[in-house]
């Protein structure tokens, strides 16, 4: 069966009207209530002349003909909102970094064609500087937060406009309506990955299920009637930690918000846990968790409901883990999912007390396969070639506006049409897929190629190492040469020496870095990603 993400909502909201569905601060909404509120937004958008969506047939993989909704925001319920109320009134919501500077956040607004906008009222004075250069731009919904700003022209505070509106009916949704997100550009410009919704619902948002897809609307209700999990996705909602949130509303479970969102406080994490007795938080590797360990040291938190850690977006390195799994009660699993915009979630390695911290190799999902160096045929288990990381069935249509990307990144090979974004794997014999890294960051050093991730992961391993990136930079002999960027453990100090005899222990030579560069915090995006373009630039100083 095929579901649009708006019947699938409004589907659970009728089931299980009175379980819980979003906790933050004091805020508790259930699902009947967070119904109305989002029937209230879509009407709204419609009043104000968010126009509804064009026929599908004929629609090329790289064309939206739906109005987009942009939300500039910071974890809040609102956010969840927008994105229910953009789907009820056949807009496509778009996530908006809110790191962005001017420049950045004109260039996202204006490729994807925004008409309308939420956003914080702590964004007002970026976002009004530059709606003379938006002419496209003319719905704004103004959150208040602690900033105290006042409306920008013509924009109606969010909660008033929910308040007066009346709750839209149904509309004629489709499966072939969009779905969008951005990917985070840290070695490029962002760009806007399009879904149909019922395959992004099967590929990240709750669709499938341990027997296999969600195959009826009876199935799906039935089990939101069990639902009851409660779920915290600590990192921005403005990326893929929007699938946690998701993920957990299309099974009837709870959504928690941590206290703090602005910034990552592990200690709001871990309080929040607490007081909400969740049973499953979501990271984003070592960024989030080194934090989360330093604070689990320094306090004292009953995490007894906690039942699952589960890890995406960026590595979390085995020595982590082992620290993790030491501090947390004996019965937590580590859960680390590998996917991406353009794929979805495509394999899962799980570590646990009893059978110890690895990574690297992941059991793949339905659809994820290793496809062969020149894309020519999709690789046998225990193939030892280092192929292309690849997904089949459900997958993205393409790229937004952008026709030349979506022909490369999504091949047909034999008549079956594959995403390919980009990462480096072998299918080993027992069907695990061995992640090896991203092709774009890969070093090609005296002819070898080196995945950047490689290093990083063992580097992470020493004791003084508290995080690392590497990238490779021009060299007359070489090519390219390994450098580490290093960031080390509060009081710690170590040699170059000593680090790379530590690498030495398990990596070839020529994997071996070069140069080792110190600095006092390692630059990441907000979703956790190394930006390995400063990397590179504090690699050439």
């Amino acid at each position: 069966m095929e579901f649009n993400l708006a019947a699938v909502a409004e589907a659970i909201e009728v089931a299980v009207p009175r379980h819980t569905a979003v906790v933050w601060r004091d805020v508790r909404r259930s699902y009947a209530e967070l119904g109305e509120r989002t029937r209230r937004l879509a009407s709204h958008l419609a009043a104000c002349g968010l126009p509804d969506a064009g026929p599908s047939a004929g629609r090329a993989p790289w064309e939206s003909r739906q109005a987009h909704l942009a939300l500039y925001l910071y974890n809040c319920p609102q956010y969840l909102e927008g994105m229910l109320g953009g789907f009820k009134a056949r807009a496509v919501p778009v996530n908006v970094n809110y790191r962005y500077v001017a420049d950045e956040l004109r260039y996202l607004l204006d490729d994807c064609a925004a008409e309308a906008i939420i956003y914080h009222a702590a964004f007002a004075p970026t976002l009004g500087a530059l709606l003379p250069s938006l002419p496209r731009l003319r719905i704004l919904l103004q959150v208040a937060d602690e900033s105290g700003h006042a409306l920008l022209p013509g924009a109606v505070d969010y909660e008033e406009a929910i308040a007066a509106a009346a709750p839209a009916p149904a509309r004629a949704w489709s499966p072939d309506d969009l779905y969008v997100l951005y990917t985070g550009g840290t070695t490029g410009m962002p760009r806007g990955v399009l879904w149909r919704q019922a395959d992004i619902f099967v590929a990240a948002l709750g669709g499938r299920s341990a027997s296999g897809e969600i195959g009826s609307f009876e199935e799906l209700v039935e089990r939101a009637r069990g639902g009851g999990f409660r779920v915290m996705p600590t990192a921005p909602l403005m990326h893929a930690a929007h699938w946690s949130a998701f993920d957990a509303l299309h099974q009837g479970n709870t959504v928690v918000l941590q206290d703090e969102t602005r910034r990552l406080d592990a200690a709001s994490i871990l309080r929040t846990a607490e007081r909400e007795r969740v049973n499953l938080v979501q990271i984003i590797g070592d960024p989030f968790a080194r934090p989360l360990i330093d604070e689990l040291r320094r306090g004292s938190y009953d995490l007894s409901e906690l039942k699952v850690l589960a890890s995406g977006g960026a590595v979390l390195s085995v020595s982590v883990k082992e620290e993790l799994l030491a501090l947390l009660p004996d019965h937590v699993r580590i859960v680390d999912t590998v996917g991406s915009s353009e794929t979805g979630r495509q394999a899962t390695h799980t570590s646990t007390r009893q059978r110890g911290a690895s990574t690297g190799t992941f059991d793949p999902a339905p659809g994820a396969c290793v496809l062969s160096a020149d894309r020519s045929r999709r690789l046998d288990a225990g193939d030892e070639e280092a192929g292309w990381f690849a997904q089949f069935g459900r997958v993205p249509m393409g790229y937004l506006g952008d026709r030349d990307k979506t022909e490369r990144t999504f091949p047909s090979i034999d008549g079956v049409r594959y995403s390919v974004p980009g990462d480096r794997a072998r299918l080993r014999a027992d069907g695990s897929i061995e992640v090896l890294g991203r092709d774009s960051v890969t070093i090609n050093t005296g002819g070898e190629k080196v995945f950047a991730e490689e290093v990083e992961s063992v580097l992470k391993k020493h004791s003084a190492v508290y995080d690392a990136v590497v990238c490779g930079r021009p060299s007359e002999r070489w090519g390219q040469e390994v450098v580490a960027i290093v960031q080390l453990c509060e009081g710690a100090a170590v040699s170059d020496e000593e680090l790379r005899a530590a690498c030495a222990a398990h990596l070839a030579r020529y994997k071996l870095p070069k140069v080792f560069v110190y600095r006092d915090r390692i630059e990441r995006s907000p979703v956790g990603k190394p930006d390995y373009r400063w990397a590179l630039k504090v690699a050439t100083e």
